[in-house]
């Protein structure tokens, strides 16, 4: 049950509609405005994604940004066809194994499992950071679809960056959670922390105005801007990058960044009731999803939907769908503690869409800060199983198996971009998300406001308070079920975002409890 917590406070996030244009649904209000903004001057949405990419790893550093990976999907309405980019992370090629041993005894401390590492080796510090690919991947969607120049789309984040983020409750709360770790690197602190103890922002007043001091970070990415992608992976910026990053004593070489390249490939058409959901193949959740799919469309018909016996078949095939994972490629999360994930989703007024995943893996990524960019640096490698012989074990040279589930669906006569932050939470809430869509005829805002379990834990599911009585005693007999109030934080569910489109009308939506997340419709203008 709540607990403390109120349980006849309502809360709704209505999402938009536009009645000319596009939307953007991000986790950060600010950078869907961003978004909205490109769209309104004449961008593409991949243009209003790439400035999104960047405005979020300025605005919410902790959960994603230029030092992390990702994956995105992509609809083109000329073409009638979506197309899947994968950017993840890798581990470099000098990788030392040796420098992993694992201890007598004990679990990772962070999201995996896994046998534990001498020091937290693979978990934080520069030892955990993995060769990123964000900017690999958002510059390869721009150099093929984008209209507007690279330049002006980075032009938004560097603004931000210069103003510092703004410190408010939920940033003081996020920054709070993760002092102790900040604190072992000198630069994180210098960067998140007051006398490199206590987090920034904790007078707890609404009048409080302390910034973060990004000015570091405006500086790479105002150098990014002018040079180009390729700067990251083969210029100055990718000279710092090592030099940082070998300092702090990690592993990550030019060779590495030189070679890097994100994958285009024909995503996964998997059918799903009177429509077809688009999703990413290979290291992804996108594989996890067509399974569980494809046992829901054998296990019940559509009507039985929002019957409890509805629900224990969804909860059952989301089950058996990641034992396969755990078995076929090794992802072994935990819910101890929290990702550091963002998701956002855009639609253009000719249809276009963008679904796209980013990502530093723990919240915070590595607890490091490349003091030559200003850059919170990801740990990629705490990704991969520390102990050899299984099908994700550390290795050099290797690409991470990701979480990410963006999605591309169709359903009748609609279209929807929808994704999700939250680990192995992900894929359940983007599942159900879709069955609302596809079975029960909901619009996204009612979809995603919607109740809903996670049954990735294998051991407990957990479910909305909002499903207790039939459901919940349905959902009892076949598994340990607790219960859980979706709240600001922490997060018991995945943290969706989506836009839909429906007779050439975009709408959008963003989880209901993320105090920063909105949708935001493109602005009209005096042509339109």
């Amino acid at each position: 049950m709540s607990g403390s917590f109120s349980v006849s406070q309502t809360t709704r996030k209505p999402g938009v509609v536009a009645h000319e244009g596009g939307v953007v649904a991000a986790q950060h209000v600010e950078a869907a405005r961003i978004g909205a903004d490109i769209l309104a001057a004449g961008g593409d949405a991949v243009d209003a994604a790439t400035a999104v990419s960047f405005a979020l790893g300025v605005l919410e550093p902790w959960m994603s940004g230029p030092a992390g990976g990702g994956a995105m999907v992509l609809w083109r309405a000329d073409e009638e066809k979506a197309h899947a980019l994968t950017y993840g992370m890798r581990s470099s090629a000098s990788l030392d194994l040796d420098h992993y041993p694992l201890a007598k005894e004990g679990k990772a401390s962070d999201l995996f499992p896994w046998d534990a590492v001498e020091e937290d080796r693979n978990v934080f510090g520069a030892t955990a950071i993995a060769v990123p690919g964000t900017v690999a991947g958002i510059a390869e969607a721009h150099r093929r679809f984008g209209k507007i120049k690279w330049a002006d789309l980075l032009g938004p984040a560097i603004s931000a960056a210069r103003l510092g983020l703004h410190v408010d409750w939920y940033a003081a709360l996020i920054i709070a959670s993760s002092a102790r770790d900040l604190a072992q690197d000198p630069d994180a602190a210098a960067l998140f922390l007051d006398e490199g103890t206590w987090p920034k922002g904790t007078g707890w007043t609404a009048l409080q105005k302390s910034r973060l001091d990004q000015s570091a970070m405006a500086d790479c990415l105002s150098h990014l801007a002018q040079a180009g992608a390729q700067d990251f992976y083969r210029g100055d910026i990718a000279n710092s990058l090592v030099k940082d990053v070998t300092a702090k004593g990690g592993f990550l070489t030019h060779a590495d960044l030189a070679s890097y390249a994100p994958i285009w490939s024909e995503p996964l058409a998997i059918p799903f009731r009177d429509g077809v959901v688009h999703a990413v193949p290979g290291l992804t959740a996108g594989p996890t999803l067509a399974d569980a799919l494809e046992a829901w469309q054998r296990q019940y018909p559509p009507e039985d939907s929002a019957k409890p016996a509805g629900f224990v078949a969804r909860a059952q095939a989301i089950q058996a769908a990641y034992q396969k994972r755990f078995a076929t490629m090794g992802d072994h999360e935990s819910n101890k503690a929290p990702g550091c994930t963002t998701h956002f989703s855009v639609v253009d007024r000719q249809g276009n869409m963008v679904s796209m995943t980013q990502t530093l893996l723990s919240i915070f990524g590595s607890k490091v800060v490349s003091p030559s960019t200003g850059l919170l640096m990801n740990n990629g490698i705490m990704w991969f199983d520390p102990a050899q012989g299984h099908p994700n074990s550390l290795a050099p040279d290797k690409s991470c198996l990701m979480n990410v589930c963006p999605v591309i669906a169709e359903s009748g006569a609609r279209r929807y971009a929808i994704g999700a932050s939250g680990g192995r939470k992900i894929m359940p809430a983007v599942a159900q998300i879709l069955a609302h869509m596809s079975e029960r005829d909901m619009t996204i805002q009612d979809a995603i406001e919607a109740p809903r379990f996670d049954a990735s834990d294998g051991a407990t599911l957990v479910a909305d308070e909002r499903l207790i009585g039939p459901v919940t005693d349905a959902l009892n007999t076949a598994f340990p079920t607790k219960t859980a109030q979706r709240l600001p934080f922490p997060y018991a569910f995945a943290c969706p975002a989506g836009v839909a489109r429906e007779s050439g009308l975009n709408s959008g939506t963003t989880e209901t409890f993320s105090p920063w997340g909105d949708a935001v419709a493109e602005p009209e203008t005096s042509e339109t």
